[in-house]
């Protein structure tokens, strides 16, 4: 799906992620992106820690947002651009994208954000893509219920890791953190990443945010 709407715009990439409940310090977790199972530089820098503001931007309202690199022409049309708002680069690279809050009623929020040298979007197509964004949103909160609920049982400690490693730790800070070996630590996520079908524990804390069983 994500891929069919990045081709609508002529997107090279995109990135599916969740937004941390309110905090000090609002995150987001990538959960899949045009480089699944690995994860994309577009996902890592907007999931970065010195990405803390364009979090919480997209915490505080659902209106599309957009950047470009210094001396690019925007890329959307005159009536779309009325409906979006320019922001400063939030990934530091000479790629343009468009980034689609996206919310459930009492529930989870997140964003969709595409990337790519040649974006084109008028005003139709930024509300059509939008309203795609918030279907899928929807079907894979479903899906995290389901996941929910067809998952092994993970340990407490093993949730620890998981949600240490979606922080950005490592396995050395983890151990650090939690008074454990780094072989234990270790261990410990790949537990998870087996208890998830996970290939890879990024790919079990992508399944775990989608699960519910970490935030």
């Amino acid at each position: 799906m994500c891929r069919r709407i990045a081709d609508t715009m002529n997107a090279e990439s995109f990135s599916f992620q969740f937004l941390s409940p309110q905090g000090e310090s609002r995150r987001l977790a990538p959960v899949f992106d045009s480089d699944f199972p690995g994860v994309s530089f577009l996902s890592k820098a907007l999931s970065a820690r010195e990405a803390g503001a364009f979090a919480r931007q997209i915490a505080q309202s659902t209106v599309p947002l957009w950047w470009r690199p210094a001396g690019v022409p925007p890329f959307p049309s005159a009536g779309a651009r009325c409906w979006a708002d320019e922001i400063e680069n939030p990934t530091e690279s000479n790629t343009c994208g468009i980034a689609f809050p996206v919310s459930l009623e009492h529930g989870r929020s997140g964003v969709i954000a595409f990337a790519g040298d040649s974006i084109v979007i008028d005003e139709a197509g930024l509300c059509d893509v939008h309203a795609r964004c918030f279907a899928l949103f929807g079907e894979v909160a479903k899906q995290r219920l389901e996941d929910c609920a067809k998952a092994l049982p993970v340990s407490k400690r093993e949730i620890e890791c998981l949600r240490l490693t979606a922080s950005g730790m490592t396995s050395e800070d983890i151990a650090s953190s939690l008074g454990l070996s780094v072989h234990t630590a270790n261990q410990y996520l790949t537990n998870s990443t087996h208890k998830l079908n996970a290939v890879n524990r990024i790919h079990a804390v992508a399944k775990a945010l989608r699960s519910g069983l970490i935030d």
